[in-house]
């Protein structure tokens, strides 16, 4: 009924534009990178009141710090807190939308990063795991 897959890129500048450039588990960044985390989040049916609570790892600090609600594909309010950033969407088409924000690693060391966790805030038996991942940090 519901999916939540995660991916990390690595913003990197060429020349004038941005590129970003996969991350796969175990990667190795630089303190101070630019992360861009996508959320691909796909549905079969609609749902009203969905939660998605996205971890981040230990030495990692989200870009934006302000709370507020986001509208393009899909409005959602947005909550960066200490150790994770929640979304919040009262109605959810079928379908397939991209959720993204960014976070820049603050401290050397390697971090196992939990599993994105999508679900019904009113029917808790709808939920969805994305897959965790390790990334090391230089």
């Amino acid at each position: 009924m519901m999916n939540v897959l995660r991916k990390y890129f690595l913003r990197a500048k060429e020349g004038e534009n941005y590129t970003l450039k996969p991350l796969a588990a175990g990667d190795t960044v630089s303190v101070g990178d630019q992360i861009e985390v996508q959320l691909t989040i796909t549905t079969r049916s609609q749902f009203e009141y969905v939660h998605i609570k996205d971890p981040r790892g230990a030495g990692f600090e989200a870009e934006e710090l302000v709370s507020g609600w986001k509208w393009d594909k899909l409005s959602r309010y947005e909550e960066p807190r200490d150790s994770l950033t929640n979304f919040f969407v009262d109605w959810l088409p079928h379908g397939e939308y991209v959720l993204s924000y960014r976070v820049k690693p603050t401290t050397a060391g390697t971090y196992r990063i939990g599993a994105a966790v999508m679900q019904s805030m009113y029917a808790p038996e709808f939920a969805a795991h994305s897959a965790g991942i390790t990334l090391n940090v230089r």
